[in-house]
């Protein structure tokens, strides 16, 4: 894949913020509200499209992105107009500030500010909380979050057709560091391999900084206090993730050179365990079958999610064994886009953890990516 070398910023695409924003739009007005404040980066790029500083991790909540249902208008905090497309006029930017008299005085001069009577927002402090209520004095303050996630949740064709890019992208760059996998080679190196082609294919934040991990032996997640270079015998995760265009692309593979014995036998098993995860991704089937398909192959719950939503953030479905079971009483419908999670691990032997993403269709499931862990490179050999 040939480096980028543009480095112009541009909004997403003109179709794509159009039918976000009439999704948002339409949503607001079921629910009766007259304004939207976003402090979310994912739900800020969702409303307004416009490429900002991508920011892992928790942060203090402030009214980064403003939506008005009655015109339509945007109004974003932005330093500089790169990136932001025509429809989000100039005067409508509002540079970054700490001082919360001047975070009131450009919240007061939005039309509607004075007459809203329902205003929304996806989080919320208390010095916020005060802030806001001054800003729109006759409107009620009410949850905006669950209306996001409602929106977000089911993915538009031009939505599932980003996340593929993404992970066509993340799996370009996982096959520069399994070109690099052998005997000797430590984690640093291939993460280092992954994001050198990462970086070349003109992406610069993946979507984690551990990109390959030596599983350990004797702990069921966890790592070993050797040097963590591979051994021979040694199952080697990757956790291959990168943001393009605001879009998670992610998927998970495992290698190994020299577990022909016992590691092919856990790969057997974690095949038995991906066909049940896989079957489960159907319109109408509880979440809760996701769960149950670790039960049915009588391996241990996984450390992480076993079925979480892509898209711009982490979205819905969220199907995890850390979570009390009531918490996945989720129906799986279409349009949604799973990172469906596949981990199993053995004393003395090690872990295989594959994660793919799965888009959820009328019909069934249908992998996003072109090259499945059964049929990659990534395998145990």
């Amino acid at each position: 894949m040939a480096a980028v070398t543009e480095t112009d910023i541009h909004p997403d695409d003109a179709a794509l913020r159009k039918v976000r924003r009439e999704r948002v739009l339409a949503e607001m007005a079921d629910e009766g509200i007259d304004i939207l404040i976003t402090g979310r980066e994912s739900n800020a790029r969702y409303v307004a499209g416009v490429p900002r500083l991508w920011l892992a991790g928790s942060r203090p909540f402030g009214p980064g992105c403003i939506l008005v249902r009655e015109t339509g208008a945007i109004h974003l905090v932005s330093t500089w107009d790169e990136g932001v497309p025509d429809d989000i006029p100039h005067e409508n930017l509002h540079g970054i500030t700490f001082n919360g008299a001047n975070t009131l005085a450009w919240l007061q001069r939005i039309d509607g500010a004075a007459t809203a009577r329902t205003v929304a927002t996806d989080g919320l402090m208390p010095s916020s909380a005060q802030l806001i209520e001054t800003a729109f004095p006759s409107a009620e303050l009410v949850d905006g979050e669950q209306m996001m996630r409602r929106v977000r949740r089911i993915k538009l064709p031009e939505e599932v057709t980003a996340i593929r890019t993404s992970v066509r992208l993340s799996e370009h760059s996982l096959a520069a560091a399994e070109a690099a996998f052998s005997i000797g080679i430590t984690e640093r190196q291939l993460t280092a391999r992954f994001m050198e082609a990462m970086a070349e294919a003109g992406i610069t934040t993946p979507t984690t900084q551990d990109v390959a991990w030596v599983t350990s032996r004797q702990h069921s997640w966890g790592r070993d206090a050797r040097n963590n270079t591979v051994a021979p015998g040694d199952l080697v995760a990757f956790d291959a993730g990168l943001l393009c265009d605001g879009y998670y692309g992610e998927i998970g593979r495992t290698m190994s050179l020299g577990a022909a014995g016992a590691g092919a036998g856990l790969k057997q098993r974690w095949d038995e365990l991906w066909d049940r995860l896989l079957a489960a991704c159907r319109p109408g089937a509880a979440a809760t079958d996701l769960l149950d398909a670790y039960d049915a192959v009588g391996v241990a719950p996984a450390p992480m999610p076993v079925a979480r939503g892509l898209g711009l953030g982490n979205d819905l479905p969220l199907v995890t064994h850390a979570l009390p079971r009531t918490s996945a009483a989720q129906t799986i419908e279409p349009g949604v886009v799973l990172a469906l999670t596949g981990y199993l691990w053995q004393d003395g032997v090690g872990a295989v953890y594959g994660q793919e993403p799965v888009l959820v269709t009328e019909s069934g499931p249908t992998l996003l990516s072109t090259n499945p862990f059964r049929d990659s490179r990534s395998s145990i050999k």
